[in-house]
């Protein structure tokens, strides 16, 4: 990985490339961890200062949803009011909104209720919609509408349809495949269609982005003769630090050809290396994003509409919370600087450095040292200090510890047994362990509900931190239980 390498040299192409990227849009993955509005207040500015011009906002269950979508509605959603203050300070810091709305795939936050359970494409999983039913239908015109009560004047509308799993395996997808003779491609096109159309025709002048992976493998002049060119503007996502950038440019061209006026680009900042990750590891991040510049380079300038910049907070529904928003901001500083300047380079990394406050910044690997005084970069601090100073020590204490191993394991805990002398052994670094672990964990729940829900807040310590806590706790506890029983 050549996350440091000076593309200085590229002086003459960057220029020129930098027209061509019109739109750089931060997606706020908000499933899980909602960061609360005056949080938001504090960085959308920021964003705005590093180059951002828009926000995709994906809501999920934080979206109020009302009267029959009340299901939908999780308990820590915003409130319209919310929603409306999120809309004025992204105007006021000059970012679009465009509000992203699963369609098809990735349904779960709706289809795990009872009330909408019967519209699963597969009556055991809840991820992707039936296409069949005309209850469907009606549900995501209801959802569309709400969305659009709330986000009046917009230009764009992302309509998801990524990922759509188990796509004609339900039983009504195997009887309109026997009954028209066509394919899993022609049914995702056909319900892409009618959504679209929908939108379109309900309210004129709003501009739809579909994800693009369902529609890859289409031929260009199938996307022609459906018609669906003419009703939305692919986003095409690719996370990974060695994405093949013939491929894309050749993908881009067919989807050109086929009579896409559009496309958008789709890279990640975070949430996009593991589903449990904790830290952002900035320099892959960055791979990624001078790949998709060399796709700019290669490409005709007037087709791309713009780049979303994503930084997800579960994979779906149903996993794990990965990096918080606050943990990847710096990854985010340097993905937008790179975007905004058509290339990275020591000056783009100083400049980072300078605007976040960072005293260093290292793009190849985690470090120890992580400083800042962007905003939530005391979250960066505490959770690096954990994860390095705290976790680890603990991983090694309760599981390669000799005395521990040796004579207070699993077997003398369970039968309150020690040689006493052995407490001398081991109590000192497990109550100094415990002691440093509840400082740090109280600092960092005070700082994270600056920021988050308590239920984000408790579901993220939960997950990640409190395992070795109360492992450690219960050592303290058995140990002291155990000398006891020996006195």
């Amino acid at each position: 990985m050549d996350g440091q390498h000076n593309d200085t040299n590229n002086g003459e192409f960057t220029a020129e490339k930098r027209a061509s990227v019109k739109m750089i849009i931060v997606h706020l993955d908000l499933k899980g961890a909602p960061p609360k509005v005056s949080y938001l207040a504090e960085v959308l500015p920021l964003f705005s200062s590093l180059g951002a011009t828009g926000l995709l906002i994906e809501y999920e269950d934080t979206f109020p949803y009302y009267e029959e979508l009340l299901p939908l509605r999780a308990a820590h959603a915003y409130s319209p009011q919310e929603i409306r203050e999120i809309l004025r300070l992204a105007q006021i810091n000059h970012l679009e909104v465009i509000p992203l709305i699963q369609t098809f795939g990735h349904m779960e936050f709706v289809l795990k209720h009872k009330e909408f359970a019967h519209l699963r494409e597969i009556p055991m999983y809840p991820n992707s919609l039936n296409p069949h039913r005309k209850e469907s239908h009606q549900l995501l015109h209801a959802m569309i509408r709400q969305m659009m009560e709330l986000h009046p004047g917009l230009r764009w509308l992302h309509i998801g349809s990524d990922e759509v799993y188990y796509l004609g395996e339900g039983e009504e997808s195997k009887n309109f495949f026997s009954e028209n003779g066509q394919t899993v491609e022609d049914l995702f096109i056909c319900h892409l269609k009618k959504v679209a159309s929908h939108v379109v025709s309900t309210y004129p002048g709003v501009k739809l982005i579909s994800w693009d992976d369902m529609l890859r493998g289409a031929s260009a002049q199938k996307l022609t003769d459906s018609g669906v060119t003419k009703l939305v503007e692919p986003m095409i996502w690719d996370y990974t630090p060695n994405l093949d950038v013939d491929n894309r440019v050749a993908l881009i061209e067919k989807y050109s050809q086929s009579g896409f006026q559009k496309i958008w680009l789709a890279s990640a900042f975070k949430g996009a290396t593991g589903t449990s990750q904790q830290l952002t590891l900035i320099g892959h991040h960055l791979e990624n994003h001078k790949r998709w510049l060399e796709v700019v380079q290669k490409i005709s300038h007037d087709i791309l509409q713009g780049v979303a910049i994503t930084g997800w907070q579960r994979y779906d529904h149903f996993s794990v919370l990965c990096e918080l928003l606050p943990v990847g901001i710096p990854s985010l500083a340097v993905c937008l600087v790179t975007l905004k300047n058509g290339a990275y380079s020591e000056q783009v990394a100083a400049s980072v450095q300078n605007v976040l406050g960072m005293s260093s910044l290292d793009t190849e690997n985690y470090t120890c040292e992580a400083s800042g005084s962007f905003p939530g970069s005391d979250v960066l601090i505490l959770i690096t200090q954990i994860l390095f100073f705290l976790k680890a020590p603990t991983q090694e204490f309760l599981e390669r510890n000799r005395f521990v191993m040796g004579w207070f394991s699993s077997f003398h805990r369970k039968r309150k047994m020690i040689h006493p002398i052995m407490v001398q052994q081991i109590e000192p670094e497990a109550v100094s362990l415990l002691s440093n672990w509840t400082l740090l964990l109280g600092d960092l729940q005070a700082a994270l509900l600056k920021i988050f829900p308590d239920v984000a807040v408790d579901e993220w310590m939960e997950e990640h931190l409190m395992p070795y806590y109360v492992q450690l706790q219960q050592l303290v506890q058995d140990l002291n239980t155990a000398l006891e029983n020996q006195t």
